[in-house]
């Protein structure tokens, strides 16, 4: 995507309960929050300059949303919201308004508002929170998704008149051998996902969002990520995760139209009508247990795999982007491709030709109660269909790698298509 011009960035401003929001500055509590850049007499609210590259700007209007096929940043901040109680139709439409208009500003690297961080009343909390002065775009995407509690609550109630709105394949996903999910991780009624190339950039999106929330919508659980574990261009390096291994060799890529109409959109013919467009995400935190992980010998981590550790190429042979041949003897009997391998069971030809396009990240939260490493991966997957992901997860219950992974957050939520200029994202829903 291009950048945005400037007479398609919405000019109307945010709603008079966003502005509230901004002012109470309280609906960012427990966000890890960057440094506050300091600022200086005179200094403009929008923070693109002249001269700066418009290529680290991306489009937040258009037919598909950004962060999906986006070349994948180098950092991450998701976070996940349950509407408030006692909130209506209109509240929920009024959100996501307000929303859309300041992800169209922050996305272009300007504040979040017109007055932005600098330019109000001293004597007022200012509307932007001022940690990304100076900085650029920084190539931030800004992503949105409905739960399917947003359709229809855990009671059953109704409560934004969107049950006959939801998705049919929108459903909590069933539970997998080896789940052990925190509820306090998992699920939500809406999800950002903000990807940016400095990790501040996407901590400033994510803070004023959740400042612009106020009274309608609380932050449920976030995360951080950083060092992506896979690549959405073919010019991206493949990336590493925490074990050491290059994860995502065999991604689908933005320029792969045929891959993309048939395993991440959701088709004019799918159903619902308001969806096409769009896609379907499932994020997953998997603990990883590193210093079990670094104990083991490089043969039998690579058998685990099924890739060669200094290449990543198959353990069939060849090169990292070699189809890897599951019939191919090995030196010592069986195949050179052990039938419980990740890359195996993970594999389209072990699933039906079921695929996804992942945009995954490393994350590390400190130490646990243990003085382990308390890290992992955050795992995020866009298909066309949750049981894309259902039918390769299954597969995944034999993984040899199980023994050094533990899911413990997990959640699915519909990804409304892009918004047309002046419009805002999800509004076909309400149609």
């Amino acid at each position: 995507m291009t950048a945005e011009t400037p007479e398609s960035i919405p000019t109307a401003g945010l709603s008079r309960r966003g502005m509230l929001g901004l002012a109470a500055g309280i609906g960012a509590a427990g966000l890890a929050l960057g440094a506050g850049a300091g600022t200086a007499a005179g200094v403009a609210t929008g923070r693109a300059r002249a001269g700066e590259d418009a290529a680290s700007a991306h489009a937040f209007f258009g037919e598909h949303q950004a962060g999906i096929t986006t070349p994948v940043q180098e950092h991450l901040h998701f976070a996940a919201f349950d509407m408030m109680a006692r909130t209506n139709r209109a509240d929920l439409i009024e959100l996501l308004q307000d929303w859309s208009y300041a992800a169209a500003r922050l996305t272009q690297g300007l504040d979040v508002s017109a007055t932005g961080a600098v330019g109000g009343s001293p004597q007022a909390p200012p509307d932007d929170t001022g940690e990304a002065l100076g900085l650029a775009a920084n190539g931030l995407t800004i992503t949105f998704g409905f739960g399917p509690s947003l359709f229809r609550a855990a009671d059953g109630a109704d409560r934004y008149g969107l049950a006959s709105r939801q998705p049919a394949l929108l459903r909590t996903l069933p539970a997998f051998l080896g789940d052990d999910l925190d509820p306090q991780l998992s699920g939500g009624d809406l999800c950002i996902q903000a990807c940016a190339d400095d990790p501040q950039v996407a901590v400033h999106a994510i803070r004023n969002l959740s400042r612009i929330a106020f009274g309608r919508a609380r932050l449920r659980w976030s995360q951080l990520g950083f060092g992506k574990t896979s690549k959405t261009t073919a010019a991206q390096a493949t990336p590493r995760n925490l074990f050491g291994f290059k994860d995502g060799t065999a991604n689908i890529l933005a320029d792969d139209t045929a891959a993309l109409d048939t395993h991440v959109w959701v088709g004019p013919s799918d159903e619902p009508a308001w969806l096409a467009g769009g896609s379907y995400l499932v994020a997953r935190k998997i603990a990883m247990l590193i210093e079990t992980w670094d104990r083991v010998r490089l043969s039998e981590q690579e058998r685990i795999t099924g890739r060669d550790k200094a290449h990543g190429a198959p353990l069939s042979g060849g090169t990292e982007a070699s189809e890897p041949d599951f019939s191919a003897p090995g030196a010592t009997g069986g195949t050179a491709i052990d039938a419980h391998s990740h890359v195996r069971l993970a594999h389209p030809k072990s699933n039906g030709g079921s695929r996804i396009l992942r945009r995954g990240y490393n994350y590390v939260d400190g130490n646990n109660a243990l003085g382990r490493l308390d890290a992992g991966l955050f795992f995020l997957a866009y298909q066309r269909s949750p049981e894309q992901f259902v039918t390769i997860q299954r597969a995944l219950s034999t993984d040899l790698m199980a023994e050094y992974v533990k899911h413990i957050g997990s959640g699915v939520w519909a990804v409304p298509p892009g918004a047309p200029a002046g419009s805002y994202v999800g509004a076909g829903m309400f149609a």
